[in-house]
């Protein structure tokens, strides 16, 4: 009999349902659902640049469209995720799909900014159907496959990050930012039929009502240190994330590196090489290693920020050591990044079976308010000291997270 925390109580965990079968074409399935949904949450960031103009926003207001997903993105993990452990979750999840499908659609056709900025926060909103996927994944799971399981969604997850902004680069630079999100419906479309074929019925055991829900978030938080520990830990590497790749397209546009946006592009696409660690951070969670890796994604992120320092500082090697250097400081701080995530999601994951909807909204949400922290803090820094300020922040956090997880009592 597996057993889970409730509060301070260790109880057996409810048996699985008998059609929740998780296969590995399933396993895949999931992976790919929030790779997809999750380009539309970081490609603005690569679009701002041709939207502000088209739509007639001055440079500061540009950073309106970047902030418009996230900010409804946020606000979805706050009063749209709960409602998995209230409502049938693939209903859920197709509504919010067709919402997102429809909600790009508007986008690719907006004409003016004050149309397109609603429309990017319910955008962003119906994405956070996102982390209603990933706990009906880990609840079809035996609880001592579920840290890979987790790993195995998560590195889909990642891999969408990642490629989001080159892949908006891509499409944009042949068919406008419009171009984009009218792909993006089409994707979200395709989505949205498939999982309607293949997702499986999940009926939450919970009968509270709507306010009540969310009201219960902040006893929630009180009550389960795992949660509390596992999301400050998530947050601070989320920040030194968000900081990295916010200042890192600066560093790489000038000397000694000069590259341009389609070389800033290919870039990107090193980091995705860190979401390969999500499997093997689940399995070490499933083998009783969290300590120890947890220990080591956080002296990852350390290193990473370290090895870019060096790279970014134009090192007597020439060019091309620097930039591969700097490419390997992206792929080390990555694997930090996603094991930490991959590692804080199984031990939530383990928690309450009837409170995952709300335990990972506030997981994910208090981590995303850290990567705003990260990405406010990139301004800032490059601007009072450039590179070898952001490095050094961007370590802080990491040593701040090495502390932090003292303190976690998940195992």
């Amino acid at each position: 009999m597996e057993w889970i925390n409730v509060g301070h109580q260790r109880v057996p965990e409810p048996a699985a349902q008998p059609e929740a079968v998780l296969t590995r074409p399933l396993i895949l399935l999931f992976g790919t659902s929030v790779g997809v949904i999750v380009t539309n949450l970081f490609a603005p960031q690569t679009l701002v640049g041709l939207i502000g103009p088209s739509l007639g926003l001055s440079a500061a207001a540009a950073g309106l469209v970047a902030m418009a997903t996230l900010l409804g993105y946020a606000a979805g993990l706050f009063l749209l995720v709960p409602l998995a452990d209230l409502v049938e979750n693939r209903r859920l999840i197709l509504r919010m799909l067709a919402c997102a499908t429809a909600c790009a659609s508007l986008a690719a056709l907006a004409p003016t900014a004050a149309t397109l900025l609603p429309v990017l926060v319910l955008l962003g909103a119906a994405c956070s159907a996102i982390q209603i996927l990933v706990p009906i994944a880990a609840a079809m799971a035996p609880p001592d496959q579920r840290g890979r399981v987790i790993g195995d969604v998560m590195g889909g997850l990642m891999i969408g990050i990642l490629l989001s902004r080159p892949l908006a680069s891509a499409i944009a630079g042949s068919a406008g930012w419009r171009g984009f999100y009218l792909a993006s419906a089409v994707a979200m479309a395709v989505l949205t039929l498939v999982l309607a074929a293949r997702l499986p019925r999940r009926q939450p055991t919970g009968r509270t009502r709507y306010p009540a829900l969310i009201a219960s978030l902040g006893r929630l938080m009180r009550e389960e240190p795992v949660l509390r520990a596992r999301a400050l830990t998530a947050s601070l590497v989320m920040a030194a994330f968000s900081l990295f790749w916010t200042a890192v397209a600066l560093r790489l546009a000038i000397p000694p590196f000069g590259l341009g946006q389609g070389g800033i592009a290919l870039f990107a696409l090193v980091g995705a090489g860190g979401a390969a660690v999500t499997p093997l951070a689940g399995r070490a969670g499933d083998r009783g290693w969290t300590r120890p890796a947890t220990l080591a994604s956080h002296l990852a992120v350390i290193g990473g920020f370290a090895l870019a320092a060096w790279a970014g500082a134009a090192p007597s090697g020439g060019v091309l050591l620097s930039l591969v250097a700097m490419g390997l400081a992206a792929v080390v701080l990555d694997i930090g990044v996603t094991g930490d995530q991959t590692l804080g999601r199984r031990a939530i994951n383990l928690l309450r079976p009837e409170a995952r909807g709300r335990l990972n909204g506030l997981f994910v949400g208090l981590f995303f308010l850290g990567g705003a922290v990260g990405s406010a803090a990139a301004g800032l820094a490059w601007a009072a000291g450039g590179w070898s300020l952001i490095c050094l922040i961007g370590a802080g956090f990491g040593a701040a997270a090495l502390v932090a997880g003292r303190f976690d009592p998940s195992r």
